[in-house]
């Protein structure tokens, strides 16, 4: 029997919000509506577009909203924006986009340190950000951060996320995004976590959002697809990192997770086009390359229809 992939599972890229916060080179509006058009047309169905942090807290997303601005409506229904408060759901809004990933930390330390206030504060806040969201016809993620540990705290008891997720004040949230903050979870854990939310909270779309610190991001990300999570996150190259989480590196790589993924609309055609969009960003950002299927394609074992040993001159 021939080997079958999952293809019901998508993949959001967060290239131009998580990918970018640790980068030192700022890019135009211009280029980060070339590079989101380049993903949509390849086949990828959700991007996070940037954020509503503070532009002198990151300034590499400062222009998150002109971006937003420059984008068709039916562009934007593709598109997710990072936001913490009802106030971020408000001006987003106003720009016309309708896809909001309200996000905070399970721990108080990192809520604090990333977003200037405690968890508790932030889930209060949470139902007003979800009136903002029905106004206008949008969707709002559940997204907690530090979903296994914590930079100043350690290990994140299951239950912490547990009891969040079934929270009340979490009502009306249509998906929850279980982060590995610091890419430290190891795929059993990651299993687990994701098996209680889809059996023990209210039934939304679960999202895993994974980082690659210790090498596990692809083996955690399939142990979440496997354990239920229908949408999980990766930006190109390996690129990103919190710049509140010491010891946070790179987002799983998405040219990795597609490769191990392989949706039906993925071709070796499309995806050497999709390597080549990373390696021309990452080297316009003077960033390293940290994606290993991005390094499978330059293997001179031809036999594999996976590789391309003469990929510049055979992939436009």
């Amino acid at each position: 029997m021939p080997f079958t992939f999952n293809s019901d599972v998508q993949l959001r890229d967060v290239t131009l919000r998580d990918g970018l916060q640790l980068t030192g080179g700022l890019l135009s509006v211009e280029r980060k509506v070339e590079i989101l058009r380049s993903l949509l047309k390849l086949g990828v169905t959700d991007i996070e577009l940037g954020s509503m942090a503070r532009p002198d807290m990151v300034p590499p997303l400062a222009n998150t909203l002109e971006v937003a601005e420059q984008l068709t409506d039916e562009e934007l229904k593709h598109c997710w924006i990072w936001v913490a408060t009802p106030r971020h759901v408000e001006k987003a809004a106003a720009a016309g986009l309708r896809n909001f990933q309200y996000c905070f930390s399970a721990s108080d330390s990192h809520n604090k340190a990333n977003i200037g206030r405690d968890t508790e504060t932030s889930l209060s806040a949470l139902p007003e950000a979800v009136a903002y969201t029905k106004a206008v016809g949008g969707e709002i993620q559940l997204c907690i951060a530090t979903s296994f540990t914590c930079p100043f705290e350690g290990i994140i008891s299951e239950q912490r996320i547990i009891d969040i997720a079934n929270d009340p004040r979490t009502e009306g949230t249509s998906d929850i995004v279980i982060c590995d903050t610091l890419g430290q979870a190891v795929p059993e854990q990651v299993r687990s976590l994701i098996t209680r939310v889809r059996e023990e909270t209210p039934a939304r779309r679960i999202v895993y959002h994974g980082h690659d610190t210790w090498g596990l991001g692809v083996a955690n990300t399939l142990a979440a697809v496997q354990a239920g999570a229908t949408l999980v996150d990766g930006a190109l190259g390996g690129l990103g990192g919190c710049p509140y989480a010491p010891g946070a590196s790179g987002n799983t790589s998405t040219e990795d997770i597609l490769f191990a993924l392989r949706p039906q609309w993925l071709t070796p055609e499309i995806f050497g086009e999709l390597v080549s969009l990373g390696d021309d960003l990452l080297a316009e950002l003077a960033e390293p390359n940290r994606s290993k299927a991005a390094q499978g394609t330059r293997s001179k074992a031809s036999a594999f229809e996976w590789t391309f040993a003469n990929r510049e001159t055979t992939v436009s």
